[in-house]
């Protein structure tokens, strides 16, 4: 076989593309925290309800991001193969489907809102019930807004230009932050107003987004954005990926919500407790996040290609920095945990609990994680998106949601037993995609065929 003299991805090109990523996934956590941290001068039962729509807002989400996911494998496939026109095709026909399905999601979060937070929470008590139900339903709305964004920022990470996302996702930061400050402060709307500061940054993103995703200047662009256009069998490719990707995101999520769903058993002081930890301790996601984007692109790309060679060595090296970013973040958050705690003005209970999770998050997070979520993506790029749905979800099922109510209830560990338990599930996911990727079985599975 004739070998790719070059390499696909210089040093400097993987810099180019990583970089901007981790910006903008610590803008896009800031989004989250900026909220919390906001709100929680109104008081724990503010935060409690934005913890709780969070959780079912994540899960909604996530089926149209897994979409994106889909359709940025496609491209990203399409361009390693040299055929930058039918990149542009997946292009539209991903943003068309994103959008009417965060339509359908839209509706549904509007019309049954008290319905799903009752059924999800059971009678939580009526302070946090109300606040859950204002930010729920203003939240909602921005859905379309956020997959027109995430549809837009897909398409140019796969063309190797995170720096497009990068820009947007600071103005949106930007314009949530002021948003919060004026309408939670100035005008005292505290849930809503930190609601409203959310949609409007995802309206501007998704304005800004699709202004730059129309030109004709870049590789992948969307031609008459305003003209629908159908190609079931490029559909198809995307459901390929999304599918798979939508369901473990989405189950993974569920199981979330379950778990939480434990955890308002332990009181307010936990619910406050545990959203804390989990909007510290998710920094230490944030380079992987940015490294799993970026795999996406550059596996995309080597599979594309052909070249399953440059697809196992630029993974190998991808984990091998997720591992060192996570890892220094970590120690810095275990010198820092007590400040940050306190920040967040929270009774004495909540913050000791929030810091003890923390704690063991981070010693765990710089052993564990790299395997458990960034490894999986480069499977994914391949198009062994199924095994990686079976294992996530098996996994999720039996680990992190059978063993959180077995930590919780039969040890008495309460809270600390449900994180405890997601630890369990990391170490299985650990193994078994180490083991998959190990064997070579995510090879020749390539999505894109010979079609010229």
């Amino acid at each position: 076989m004739e070998e790719i003299q070059e390499p696909i991805f210089s040093r400097k090109a993987l810099i180019r593309l990583i970089i901007p990523l981790i910006v903008e996934q610590v803008l896009a956590v800031t989004i989250g925290m900026a909220d919390t941290v906001m709100v929680s001068s109104v008081g724990e039962a503010a935060v409690s309800g934005i913890s709780l729509v969070d959780t079912i807002n994540i899960l909604l989400i996530n089926i149209f991001s897994a979409l994106t996911t889909g359709g940025a494998v496609v491209a990203a496939q399409y361009l390693g193969r040299r055929e930058p026109h039918s990149a542009r095709v997946a292009a539209k026909q991903l943003f068309y489907s994103c959008t009417a399905l965060a339509l359908l999601l839209m509706t549904a979060a509007l019309i049954w809102n008290e319905h799903i937070l009752r059924l999800v929470f059971g009678n939580i008590v009526p302070e946090v019930m109300e606040n859950s139900k204002i930010y729920f339903a203003i939240t909602a709305v921005s859905y379309p807004f956020l997959a027109i964004y995430n549809s837009g920022a897909a398409l140019f990470r796969a063309e190797g230009n995170s720096k497009i996302s990068m820009y947007t996702s600071a103005l949106m930061n930007l314009v949530n932050i002021c948003g919060n400050a004026i309408l939670i402060y100035g005008f005292g709307w505290g849930v809503a107003g930190a609601a409203v500061a959310t949609l409007v940054s995802r309206i501007l993103g998704a304005a800004v987004i699709t202004g730059l995703v129309v030109n004709p200047h870049n590789t992948i662009y969307i031609e008459k954005i305003w003209k629908p256009e159908v190609h079931l069998s490029m559909i198809g490719k995307i459901m390929q990926i999304g599918v798979p990707n939508g369901l473990e995101n989405s189950l993974f999520q569920v199981g979330k919500i379950l778990v939480q769903s434990i955890i308002t058993t332990f009181g307010t002081a936990a619910i406050a407790a545990n959203a804390i930890a989990n909007s510290i301790a998710s920094f230490e996601g944030i380079p992987g996040a940015a490294i799993g984007l970026a795999m996406i692109t550059v596996v995309g790309q080597c599979v594309g290609a052909g070249d399953y060679d440059q697809a196992k060595k630029y993974t190998l090296r991808l984990l091998k920095l997720t591992y060192l970013s996570i890892s220094v973040i970590s120690v810095l958050l275990l010198v820092l945990v007590n400040p940050l705690t306190s920040a967040f003005q929270l009774s004495e209970e909540a913050t000791r609990m929030a810091r003890e999770l923390i704690i063991f998050h981070s010693i765990c997070c710089m052993i564990i994680w790299p395997p458990s979520f960034t490894l999986p993506n480069g499977l994914r790029a391949a198009n062994d998106a199924k095994f990686t749905m079976l294992v996530s979800v098996i996994s999720m099922w039996v680990c992190r949601i059978g063993l959180s109510y077995v930590f919780a209830y039969y040890f008495h560990m309460g809270l600390f037993g449900v994180w405890v338990a997601m630890i369990a599930d990391w170490i299985v996911r650990s193994i078994v995609f180490i083991i998959r990727f190990a064997s070579g079985k995510w090879k020749n599975r390539q999505l894109i065929r010979d079609e010229k």
